[in-house]
């Protein structure tokens, strides 16, 4: 009997404050039942504390809840030299460097899938094939980027 690891999702800021957002609160909160569940393995990084310490307070109480049970990345040599590389190759524009570190963290991580609700930068085709590609081309693997929405089980 073969045992199936458990999949490790990358969680950004996005989708912890998308639990108390109207258009996203369902899926957001239906993804952190996942983690508690067990169904993933959630995965945050330093950034993600950084980015969530400007966050109104409800939000901050949700990050300590998720970080109970999560994998935590720091940032390293390595993401940063990865971040620089999608900078130079004009993945994103420098004022969303803290987006591409997002990517550079769960790429260096292994990470299996990525979920965001940032769809400009993140969950979107083109950006996804952009990173991707320097992935590859540095010898990493690709990356599943998704919405919440797209990965749970749950709503609510």
């Amino acid at each position: 009997m073969k045992i199936m690891k458990k999949l490790r999702v990358y969680v950004d800021t996005s989708v912890i404050g998308g639990c108390y957002d109207d258009e996203f609160r369902i899926w957001s909160n239906g993804i952190l039942k996942d983690f508690r569940l067990g169904n993933f393995q959630a995965v945050i990084s330093e950034l993600t504390a950084i980015e969530i310490g400007n966050a109104p307070g409800q939000v901050r109480l949700k990050y300590a809840e998720l970080k109970e049970y999560s994998e935590y990345l720091t940032v390293s040599n390595e993401c940063s030299q990865l971040a620089d590389t999608y900078h130079k190759r004009k993945i994103l524009t420098p004022k969303f460097y803290d987006d591409m570190m997002h990517i550079a963290l769960a790429t260096v991580a292994n990470v299996d899938i990525v979920v965001s609700w940032n769809f400009k930068h993140i969950v979107h085709f083109d950006k996804i094939r952009k990173f991707n590609g320097v992935n590859l081309e540095l010898g990493y693997n690709t990356l599943q980027i998704y919405s919440p929405r797209e990965v749970t089980n749950y709503e609510e």
